[in-house]
């Protein structure tokens, strides 16, 4: 046996150090880490391009209409958010929208696809529904009427003063039952 063929057959039976293990760990962690950056990137991206396409549609809603707030989410998993019930979430492949509502019975699926027009398309319909419930919402409950300052006022003062003259009868009948007590 040649020294090269010992030396390097020693070096293989010998125990790999900790400190060597730990270093490849961390490399593997480090190549792992970053490809998982690297795809929440790409959707967070993804979901940037939907959500520049639907700057139109939102330019349409009404300034005095507050339902809806829109904006992307960055966190294990980025969403962008229409509303506090409804968003988009990229699918499994990382190349599907999914454009999702939670609901008092869990989470339905409103639309998916691989399209932006398609998902802005599902967005616009549903922007459209919420902007009706909410005119339906309005419409069944009228406003309460104001009442005027001065009126108010007045009962403020009747209340009042209804509450003086109750609590000194009560104070009285007290008196009134203590002194038939001593008696």
């Amino acid at each position: 046996m040649s020294e090269a063929q010992t030396t390097q057959s020693t070096a293989e039976s010998r125990p790999i150090s900790l400190r060597d293990a730990l270093r490849k760990a961390r490399i593997e962690a480090a190549d792992r880490t970053g490809v998982v950056v690297d795809l929440r990137d790409a959707e967070v991206a993804r979901l940037e391009i939907l959500n520049e396409a639907l700057d139109p549609v939102f330019a349409q809603v009404p300034g005095e209409i507050d339902l809806f707030d829109r904006g992307i989410s960055q966190g294990e998993t980025p969403r962008l958010w229409i509303d506090v019930v409804a968003h988009i979430v990229m699918g499994r492949d990382k190349r599907i929208y999914r454009f999702v509502q939670d609901t008092r019975f869990g989470r339905i699926v409103l639309a998916e696809s691989h399209d932006v027009p398609a998902i802005v398309e599902a967005v616009t319909d549903y922007v459209a529904r919420r902007m009706i419930e909410r005119e339906h919402a309005l419409a069944a409950t009228p406003a309460p009427k104001p009442i005027a300052a001065e009126k108010r006022r007045r009962h403020g003062f009747w209340v009042f003063a209804f509450g003086f003259v109750l609590g000194a009868l009560a104070l009285f009948a007290l008196a009134l039952v203590a002194a038939l007590q001593n008696l």
